[in-house]
């Protein structure tokens, strides 16, 4: 197993803007903890993060959002980069689309993308969907996601296991999984 980690859309207007998830903060412990364990472990570190135009078709659906120059758009402190992780922009739910994440998962050898973020039912869903279709293993952290509602988080982790394959798993198992993994 080849794996990076996939931080989704943690971003100032998710975990405490109006488009926040009530689980939002809770889930920031647990993704520090698997980035540090993936820094640890020479794992890359892959942050993808809406950055919109005021003109992008997705506004029409949520209303102006993490616009390219707004603070909102920024990634929370509690999780910056570091100068060894990418940080790729995006303009629509997936983390995929448009965003250059295939071709650097592809040169950087990933086999599987570990996810992590907001909104389990929105843009994790979207980008395990891509990352499905890219052929990648999947692994969706279940209390490293967090989505509007909790029916929503349990929809798309079923959806997501049942339809694409990808393995629903605690931060503990995943913290396993990248102490067994080796990069090249």
């Amino acid at each position: 197993m080849k794996p990076a980690v996939i931080v989704i859309d943690m971003l100032k207007e998710f975990v405490y803007g109006r488009l926040r998830s009530p689980q939002a903060q809770e889930i920031i412990p647990v993704i520090k903890r698997i980035i540090d364990h993936a820094h640890n472990r020479d794992i890359p570190v892959i942050y993808v993060a809406d950055r919109h135009f005021p003109v992008d078709h997705e506004l029409k659906v949520w209303g102006v959002h993490a616009l390219h120059d707004s603070s909102e758009s920024e990634i929370i402190d509690e999780l910056k980069p570091g100068s060894k992780d990418y940080v790729l922009y995006k303009r629509s739910y997936s983390g995929f689309r448009d965003t250059g994440l295939d071709m650097l998962l592809r040169d950087l050898g990933v086999d599987t993308v570990v996810l992590t973020g907001i909104h389990t039912h929105i843009c994790v869903l979207h980008t395990a969907w891509d990352a499905f279709y890219h052929g990648y293993n999947i692994l969706v952290v279940r209390d490293g996601v967090a989505a509007f509602s909790r029916e929503d988080h349990e929809y798309a982790l079923k959806y997501m296991e049942k339809v694409y394959g990808a393995k629903i798993v605690e931060s503990g198992e995943v913290l396993k999984l990248l102490e067994g993994s080796m990069k090249d």
